[in-house]
């Protein structure tokens, strides 16, 4: 059950700006949930573009196909057109642009596809439409471009702010250029910025994190997001460290950096409310009110359609992805050809996955458990799956709060502070 970004990670009637013609407008008509109502469905856009590739990345991306962006764009409207008719233009509470960087669409391509995201699905008043971007891709007038045209949340893949670091990573911006990004943001109206980081580098001293993370902090940004770097199949980070050429840091040494970090934020008034995500906050509530809504779904198991090249999908209790090609699935599209069951027009069927009541609990608690500060709260594991959460896996949490993995309290279970870094040993007791 993969959930990544490019798998993360976003009708008629509706009085709609024309594309590139300003910002996305939402009548009553689409207002079926309303400011302060839990998300339950998000839409995730995948762009499968990018003028170069990381060393690190086994997302689904291209570098070469640029010259198909016009006709993207117009099958990837298509298919937001087809599913929402499936989907009985179902409410939506989030939009997400993924990828690839969608920040090298046009203005023009975002107000399109946002406008259809409008006539397909019934948006709440209170939206939150989230676009990925290189910190290379911006410049002042094209996020003054997307704010106007409706994106609320701009997500930077920072990385890191030392130069060195991001050239062995393949990025082709420097540190300059990801605080300028983040600058003009901010004059372009962007009040929700979240940052991407990376720690456990090779060659990444521990000195080097924290001038990185303290150069994130003193941008102010609304949400952080730290990664550890992974090394993944068939990509050239894997070949260089198979082949001797890169060296990567011992477990320690990432751990130390995960936990300094995690003590610096606290400090600086962010909580941490998933295992690598932070949000400023100030309250009492479990979960900030800056907390990635989109990624939410994710964690709390919610439904979500993926449209866009290899975007995966989460609906009426079955997982699936589209073709990964974009050529295969522009094609697929514009065919128009849609099982009666799937909601998907490019659907690649050797990914069809039915989520089964028992899987689904499961799921439910290992997605859940991410969100440090939520995890499972008793009532909602009983209405959604109709049995107690106590009954179902009450020997397994017992045994995992006897060994000190997880902490019992009087609504809900979550993963202690010690388990924050070794999750997966948690996650797997309930597979």
């Amino acid at each position: 059950m993969p959930l990544s970004r490019s798998g993360v990670p976003e009708h008629g009637g509706a009085h709609r700006a024309p594309a590139g013609a300003g910002a996305l407008l939402v009548t009553p008509a689409h207002r079926r949930h309303e400011a302060g109502d839990p998300p339950s469905f998000g839409l995730y856009l995948h762009v499968p573009f990018c003028s170069a590739r990381c060393i690190y990345c086994d997302f689904n991306t291209y570098i070469d196909l640029h010259h198909l962006t016009e006709r993207y764009v117009r099958a990837l409207v298509r298919e937001i057109r087809l599913v929402g008719e499936m989907l009985d233009h179902r409410a939506a509470h989030t939009i997400f642009f993924g990828g690839g960087t969608p920040s090298l669409l046009k203005p023009a391509h975002v107000a399109a596809i946002l406008d259809a995201c409008a006539a397909a699905f019934a948006l709440s008043s209170d939206v939150e439409i989230t676009l990925e971007a290189n910190p290379e891709s911006t410049t002042r007038e094209l996020l003054r471009a997307l704010r106007h045209a409706g994106v609320n949340r701009l997500s930077l893949g920072v990385q890191s702010f030392d130069d060195g670091l991001l050239r062995f990573l393949g990025r082709l911006h420097t540190a300059h250029r990801a605080q300028e990004a983040v600058e003009w943001a901010r004059a372009a109206g962007f009040d929700n910025i979240n940052l991407d980081l990376m720690y456990g580098l090779p060659g990444q001293s521990e000195e080097m994190w924290r001038r990185s993370l303290d150069e994130a902090l003193r941008l102010a940004p609304e949400h952080l997001s730290l990664y550890a770097l992974t090394v993944e199949p068939g990509t050239p980070l894997h070949r260089h460290v198979t082949g001797g050429h890169v060296e990567l840091p011992a477990d320690e040494t990432a751990a130390a950096q995960y936990e300094w970090a995690r003590e610096r934020l606290e400090a600086a008034g962010y909580a941490h409310y998933e295992i690598s995500n932070w949000a400023r906050h100030q309250g009492e509530a479990l979960t900030p009110s800056l907390a990635s809504r989109h990624n939410l779904l994710y964690w709390r198991n919610q439904e979500y359609a993926g449209l866009g090249a290899g975007a995966h999908s989460y609906v009426n209790s079955m997982r699936y992805a589209n073709l990964k090609r974009p050529e295969h699935y522009i094609a697929a599209v514009e065919r128009g050809e849609i099982a009666d069951d799937v909601p998907a027009p490019a659907l690649d069927p050797r990914t069809l996955d039915p989520i089964d009541p028992d899987l689904a609990m499961r799921e439910h608690m290992i997605l859940g458990l991410r969100l440090v500060r939520e995890g499972v709260a008793f009532a909602d594991f009983e209405r959604r799956h109709g049995v107690g959460l106590e009954a179902r896996f009450g020997r397994v949490i017992a045994r995992l709060v006897a060994d000190g993995w997880l902490e019992h309290l009087p609504d809900r279970v979550r993963l202690t502070r010690r388990s924050h870094l070794v999750a997966n040993r948690v996650f797997v007791e309930f597979l």
